[in-house]
């Protein structure tokens, strides 16, 4: 590696430092925020709209955000989109201390906080191009990879800790703590984001031909990716495999608990963030798969098994055995697709590029999410309780009883992953896009980074493919 590229590595691993430390700090904000809102409001309702409001940003202003990254200097756009984001912290600390802290104080809080991650997320995978050498990019997404699991698994139980050790049986005062903590992290990313250099990339001939108004610049993702019909017709079936994944796995839990007990629930959830720890290190260590298609086709594969080991018996081990598998596979499918994209997409382009594929990859998300209980508790669960519709022939294999509807949608829905493996490795435009698509070539001097003032007016502000 050149002593160019190896201090771009060098870059990356101080940036990606503050992102894993202000990463974590968010994650024992959010644990914090939800525990407040369910014990204030006693309403699941109320809390699961805290999860709407953190996904509908992304898909409403994706490509207008995309373009603007495009337009703008990339590592001020993540240094100013972390502002915002302590600023938040600091409203509710100031909220909560005050007495005042009401629960669309949150919602308004977690959607301005997703507007602002609608901007960072393509800043930082773009930055991420002009740093590092393209034969590295599967091992850079897994270690990014790694600190969300990381995160996944630390969070929640060092939040726990913190509001019981800083704040004892007073929750408000722990809480607030633990939102000072998060500034600090903030603080942390900030201060690493201003003492490294992004190089901005040169104008390729795709940008030359998408100039014109923000909303043309905010279409041309979209024309993009439709031109490039090998990566439209695997968004699609992302689109596809994401809406099965985030059905399945909003159902795990109230399946197990109904063969065991919530002791049990929490080890096999806590089995998520192992999962994708794994697949992280494997993807940091090997680089994954290669071709990447590969790793991405048979990762959906796997979790097609997976989901039937899941839901085949009402045994912890097995069940377990099945999570662990899903999300060791989650960030090899991730970091395989991530490169990919990274490899074909011009680096000038890539923020509303990958908006777009973001927004189209997830849209099918909220709709997986709220269809799943409906899809438990009107069709499958009745259906394979004692005497149900199903109970003497389904039921003869996999049980009956509660919970029991639910591993048979599991094991329904294990044909999808499947089927969208299967029409990958058999669709050539699918199959050979790595070869089919030229890689983008890097110039070999871009330009450097402006000074902070040419970034003034910038905006304020880790399922499957991210």
């Amino acid at each position: 590696m050149s002593e160019k590229r190896q201090n771009g590595f060098k870059t990356f691993l101080v940036i990606w430092v503050g992102q894993f430390v202000s990463l974590l700090g968010s994650g024992l904000t959010s644990f914090a925020l939800s525990i407040w809102v369910l014990r204030h409001t006693q309403s699941v309702t109320q809390y699961t709209l805290t999860i709407v409001f953190a996904g509908l940003p992304g898909i409403l202003i994706a490509p207008l955000a995309g373009a603007l990254v495009d337009r703008w200097s990339r590592k001020w756009v993540l240094f100013f989109c972390t502002l915002g984001s302590a600023l938040t912290v600091l409203v509710y600390a100031y909220l909560l201390s005050t007495g005042q802290l009401q629960v669309w104080h949150i919602y308004c809080g977690v959607f301005f906080n997703s507007i602002l991650a609608t901007f960072q997320w393509p800043a930082y995978v773009a930055a991420i191009t002009m740093l590092v050498e393209p034969k590295d990019y599967g091992r850079v997404n897994g270690i990014i990879e790694f600190g969300q699991a990381t995160t996944t698994i630390a969070a929640p139980a060092v939040a726990g800790f913190l509001m019981y050790l800083m704040g004892g049986a007073n929750h408000s005062l722990g809480m607030q703590r633990i939102l000072i903590v998060d500034f600090v992290t903030f603080m942390v990313a900030a201060l690493a984001l201003l003492i490294v250099t992004v190089p901005r990339p040169e104008e390729s001939e795709e940008s030359k031909r998408a100039k014109g108004s923000i909303w043309k610049e905010a279409a041309f993702g979209w024309t993009f990716i439709r031109e490039r019909k090998g990566l439209l017709q695997l968004l699609l079936l992302f689109a596809v495999f994401n809406l099965v994944v985030a059905m399945c796995g909003v159902a795990v839990m109230p399946m197990v608990l109904g063969f065991a007990n919530e002791a049990a629930v929490g080890t096999i959830m806590s089995l998520v963030g192992v999962g994708m720890l794994i697949g992280g290190l494997i993807m940091t260590w090997t680089g994954g798969p290669k071709p990447r298609i590969y790793g991405l086709l048979g990762g959906w594969a796997l979790i097609s098994i997976c989901f039937v080991l899941v839901g085949v018996r009402p045994n912890i081990w097995l069940v377990g055995a099945g999570v662990l598998l899903w999300y060791v596979a989650v960030p090899i499918i991730n970091a395989s697709s991530q490169a990919i994209w990274q490899s074909k997409t011009p680096h000038d382009v890539q923020g509303r590029v990958f908006a777009v594929r973001r927004m189209i990859a997830q849209f099918t998300v909220p709709i997986g999410d709220f269809s799943a209980g409906p899809l438990a508790d009107k069709l499958f669960n009745p259906a394979m309780m004692p005497g149900g519709a199903l109970a003497g022939s389904a039921g003869q294999v996999i049980g009956v009883g509660p919970g029991r509807g639910i591993a048979l949608m599991l094991m329904t829905m294990a044909i999808f992953p499947a089927l969208t493996a299967l029409v990958g490795i058999l669709n050539p435009r699918i199959r050979n896009i790595e070869t089919e698509l030229p890689d983008v070539v890097r110039k070999a001097a871009p330009a450097p980074e402006p000074e902070p003032e040419e970034a003034s007016g910038t905006a304020a502000g880790a399922t499957a493919e991210a």
